[in-house]
C-alpha cells in the first residue's frame, strides 16, 4: 500500500492529472515533435541525395539525425495516444508505456553519445593527431555501432531495473531522481567536455590565424615568392577514408574578407589584410556554438529535475511543458547547428537552380606564401574543407 502510494506521488510530480492540461501539453510535444522529424529528416535527405555532404563526418552526423528523427517519432506517437482517448496513463496501455519508456531511453541517451562522437572525431582529425585520426576513419562501423550498442544497454538495464511510467507527454522514468542521476548527470557531463573540446579547436585555428597575420605584416608583397610549402606527410592519405588526399587550405581575400576552400596544397591571400578572417569567425562561432546549444536546451529540464527531487513539489504546469518541449527540440536544435552549413545549402540551392549562371566569376588573384610551420595542414584536414569539418 506505501509502494503504491509512493510511486503515486512520483507519477504526480511528473505528469499532469488534469485531462485538459494532458490534452494541451500533448498538442504542443504534438507540434514540437513534427519541427524536430522535419529537422532530423533534412539532414537524412541531404545526406542521401547529395554526393557532396556525404564525408566522414556528415556520417556521423547522420546517424545523430536518425536518432533525432525515431526519438521525435516515438514523442509524437504517445500525444497521439494521448489525443485519441487511450491515455498512455491508463493501466491497459502499460505494454505500450514500457515500450514507449524503453525507445526513449534508447534515443535520449543515444544522441548523448553521437554528439560525443562527433566532438571526439573533429578534435582529432583538426588538431592533428594522425594515428587515431587515420583508426577512425577507417573503423567506422565501430563508431555506429557504439552509441546503439551502448544506449540499448542501458535502456534495457532501465527496463528491468526500475522500469518506465507516465510522464506526461510520453513515458520515462517516473522519479526525478532517477532521470537526474542516469539522464542529467551525465549529459552534462558529455556538454563539458564537448565544450572543452571545441573551446580547444577554437584555440588553435585562432592561435594559426594570428600567426598567419602575424607572418604577413612582417613579410611584404614584393618579397613573397610563388614557392610553396608541401605538408607534413604520415598522416591519412587514402582517397577511400573522406575525400582526395591532395586538397589543402587556402586563404583568399576581396578586400577585406576571406574564404577557405580546396586546393592543391597551397595556401593564398593578400599580405596586406589586417581583420580577423570572417570565415574563421564562423567556425568559432559555429565550434562554440554546439555545446552552448545543448547546454540552453538542458537547463530548464535540469534544474525541473532538481526543484521536483528536493521539494516534492511539481513545477507550475507552463514550465513543465517548456521542460518537456526542450527535450523534444533537440532534433530541430541538431538540424540547425549540425546540418545547415555552405555545402548542404549550396547543394540544395544547386538543385532547385534552372539554369546555371551566364558567366563564371572573375578568378580573385592569389599570392602563395611560404609559411613553413605557422599553419600546419595535415591529410586529414586536407581530405575535407573546413565548412565540411565544422
Amino acid at each position: 500500500m506505501e509502494l503504491n502510494k509512493h510511486l503515486s506521488s512520483r507519477v504526480v510530480l511528473s505528469a499532469p492529472s488534469d485531462h485538459s492540461k494532458i490534452r494541451t501539453l500533448s498538442e504542443v510535444i504534438v507540434a514540437v515533435s513534427v519541427l524536430s522529424i522535419v529537422g532530423a529528416g533534412w539532414i537524412i535527405v541531404s545526406f542521401c541525395m547529395f554526393k557532396q555532404v556525404r564525408t566522414f563526418r556528415h556520417q556521423l552526423i547522420l546517424g545523430l539525425a536518425i536518432s533525432d528523427f525515431w526519438m521525435a517519432v516515438n514523442f509524437l506517437s504517445s500525444c497521439a495516444m494521448n489525443l485519441s482517448g487511450h491515455t498512455i496513463g491508463d493501466p491497459r496501455q502499460q505494454k505500450f508505456c514500457s515500450f514507449n519508456g524503453f525507445m526513449t531511453q534508447l534515443f535520449v541517451v543515444q544522441t548523448d553519445y553521437w554528439v560525443l562522437v562527433i566532438a571526439i572525431c573533429t578534435f582529432l582529425i583538426l588538431a592533428n593527431y594522425k594515428h587515431m585520426s587515420t583508426w577512425i576513419q577507417e573503423h567506422r562501423v565501430v563508431l555506429w555501432l557504439l552509441p546503439w550498442g551502448l544506449s540499448s544497454l542501458w535502456a534495457a538495464i532501465g527496463l528491468a531495473s526500475a522500469g518506465y511510467g507516465n510522464i506526461g507527454a510520453w513515458c520515462w522514468f517516473t522519479s526525478d531522481k532517477v532521470r537526474l542521476l542516469v539522464n542529467f548527470i551525465p549529459r552534462w557531463l558529455i556538454i563539458i567536455v564537448i565544450l572543452v573540446l571545441y573551446a580547444r579547436l577554437y584555440r588553435l585555428i585562432y592561435t594559426a590565424h594570428n600567426r598567419f597575420m602575424s607572418f604577413n605584416d612582417d613579410t611584404s608583397p614584393q618579397g613573397l615568392q610563388p614557392d610553396t610549402l608541401e605538408p607534413e606527410t604520415g598522416s591519412v592519405s587514402s582517397t577511400h577514408r573522406i575525400g582526395h588526399p591532395t586538397i589543402s587550405l587556402q586563404m583568399e581575400s576581396k578586400d577585406t574578407e576571406a574564404g577557405l576552400e580546396q586546393t592543391d596544397g597551397t595556401i593564398h591571400g593578400r599580405t596586406h589584410a589586417r581583420q580577423p578572417s570572417p570565415l574563421l569567425k564562423k567556425m568559432a562561432r559555429q565550434m562554440m556554438a554546439y555545446p552552448l546549444v545543448y547546454m540552453l536546451i538542458w537547463t530548464i529540464p535540469t534544474s525541473i529535475r532538481i526543484y521536483q527531487s528536493v521539494t516534492g513539489k511539481p513545477a507550475p504546469f507552463g514550465i513543465a511543458t517548456v521542460d518537456k518541449a526542450c527535450i523534444v527540440i533537440q532534433g530541430f536544435a541538431d538540424a540547425v547547428i549540425y546540418g545547415i552549413n555552405e555545402t548542404s545549402v549550396a547543394a540544395w540551392r544547386e538543385s532547385f537552380r534552372k539554369s546555371p549562371p551566364t558567366a563564371p566569376a572573375p578568378a580573385l588573384p592569389s599570392i602563395s606564401v611560404n609559411v613553413r610551420h605557422d599553419i600546419r595542414v595535415e591529410r586529414t584536414l586536407r581530405s575535407e574543407s573546413l565548412d565540411e569539418i565544422l
